[in-house]
């Protein structure tokens, strides 16, 4: 049965949204139906669609008590809004319905999995969050939260484990036909460690061990985990919080890391191999991923950084989007990414140049837009005399420009947003250490109306911001010192 707290929630939101233009939307990612949206959720394939539930706040374009926004789609470019599928009303998450994912029952129902919260207040005027793992189950669109919630709570914590940050369960279903589920923790040492649940029904959960630990090493608490098999590894996926840069790594401070390594069955523990950041530019956090029919892993982030999380205008009615869905793979124990090939059917208005040699300011026919999927491969024009400095401007007009620059000396990777519109002081810039041999390098660009996503050398690397220009600064220009030669390809990102 719909409480009233959902009930009113669903009838805002259908209200609410009705006063967004389109146009004022990205235009093939998705964004909250209306007011704060942060984490996904319950990304899965049910019934024959994508679905996508998020953390939510309807009522206001800042973070607030945490609902579940929901949307579906069948090729995760274009989605469609569906009513708000949980909210903070029971007594073990009246504080807020925390992270979570979803599972198929056998039965054909749909189970999703999440935190609740409930804030305890302190004599000294604080509060203190208590977080449990509850279950909702339902028919794709209505979900009725289980007598038995919360089914893990503390007494089913490893020693000198927190009540108080203990969430975003992951679930899924092994070979062996149990369930099991990630959970974030944080131990006594202050930092992160994941923990493994598993249950033969998915609705009575037990403990197993301490999945993976943090140790302090990369930042303190680790959040939102996802764990899958790729190309024959295993691959951890978290979102560190309060994250010290290594080198030209983990710049986000709330960041997010890809351990790849190996599965013990017998002691249930991860074995790490390798660690990298995911995204190395400025928005991107708490990805979750999905195993699509046709078995490809397709990973979805939210496109916004903590430190920057506030809307460019208080007029603005919904804040908070999804980065473009990406297809990953295991190469030479490194994550890459690239862009859904789905993208690909929205192609259209293709222009190309071959071999444009140039120094200085240049702009190309054909070439500009803010719905763009453009690929530039760039060398030297001059392999004895390398270029000091490669760049390209878009959403660019004669008062704005976002822009990309390469320094192959340094073999470095800039992006930079600071004239794009912004009048707060920000984070603006990123920079990443890229794989150049002279000078050479491949980059694809892919521009939504709010975003860009930048796939380096066939997706080893990624670099993401958003930005909200105004729309008429549809411009894109090219610019080098020294002599360039560059293979460009432009589409318009249509329907």
């Amino acid at each position: 049965m719909t409480s009233q707290t959902l009930r009113e929630a669903r009838r805002y939101e259908e209200a609410s949204s009705k006063m967004i233009k389109i146009e004022d939307r990205p235009g093939f990612h998705l964004s909250a139906r209306t007011g704060w949206m942060n984490d996904p959720n319950g990304f899965s394939y049910y019934k024959g669609q994508y679905h996508m539930f998020y953390q939510y706040h309807p009522y206001k374009t800042q973070w607030g008590p945490m609902h579940w926004g929901h949307a579906v789609s069948n090729d995760l470019l274009h989605w469609e809004f569906l009513p708000a599928a949980l909210a903070p009303d029971e007594i073990y998450d009246r504080d807020g319905c925390f992270s979570g994912s979803a599972v198929v029952l056998p039965d054909g129902r749909q189970l999703l999995m999440y935190t609740g919260v409930v804030r305890n207040p302190e004599w000294n005027g604080g509060y203190t969050d208590v977080q449990t793992q509850c279950l909702a189950i339902g028919d794709g669109e209505d979900y009725e939260k289980l007598d038995i919630n919360p089914v893990l709570d503390e007494k089913d914590l490893p020693e000198g484990a927190s009540r108080s940050d203990f969430r975003d369960p992951k679930i899924w279903k092994g070979k062996d036909g149990i369930y099991y589920s990630a959970i974030a923790s944080r131990p006594a040492d202050g930092s992160g460690q994941i923990l493994l649940y598993s249950s033969k029904d998915a609705l009575t959960w037990k403990y197993e061990s301490v999945l993976a630990e943090n140790k302090n090493r990369f930042g303190k608490m680790w959040e939102c985990p996802d764990f899958f098999e790729l190309d024959g590894k295993m691959v951890l996926i978290v979102s560190p919080q309060d994250m010290l840069p290594q080198g030209f790594e983990y710049h986000n401070g709330n960041g997010n890391l890809c351990l790849i390594g190996e599965y013990n069955e017998e002691t249930k523990k991860f074995m790490e191999e390798h660690d990298q950041a995911i995204d190395y530019g400025i928005d991107f956090y708490a990805p979750q991923t999905v195993l699509t029919p046709d078995g490809r892993r397709v990973m979805i982030g939210w496109m916004q950084n903590w430190d920057t999380s506030q809307p460019h205008s208080p007029y603005q009615q919904w804040f908070g989007q999804m980065s473009l869905p990406r297809e990953l793979s295991v190469k030479n124990g490194r994550l890459y990414q690239h862009p859904i090939r789905e993208i690909e059917d929205m192609r259209s208005n293709k222009v190309a140049y071959d071999a444009v040699s140039f120094e200085g300011m240049m702009s190309l026919e054909g070439v500009k837009g803010r719905k763009v999927d453009m690929e530039l491969v760039i060398r030297p024009g001059d392999e004895q005399n390398v270029f000091k400095k490669f760049a390209v401007r878009f959403a660019q007009n004669d008062e704005y420009y976002t822009g990309l620059s390469f320094r192959p000396y340094e073999s470095v990777l800039k992006i930079d947003r600071k004239f794009s519109g912004s009048r707060r002081a920000l984070i603006h810039q990123r920079r990443c250490k890229v794989n150049s041999e002279n000078g050479n390098l491949k980059l694809r660009l892919i521009l939504d109306q709010f975003s860009v996503e930048v796939f380096i050398n066939d997706g080893e690397q990624v670099m993401t911001a958003t930005l909200y220009t105004d729309m008429a600064a549809d411009g894109i220009s090219f610019f080098a010192d020294g002599k360039v030669d560059m293979d460009i390809v432009k589409y318009d990102l249509i329907g």
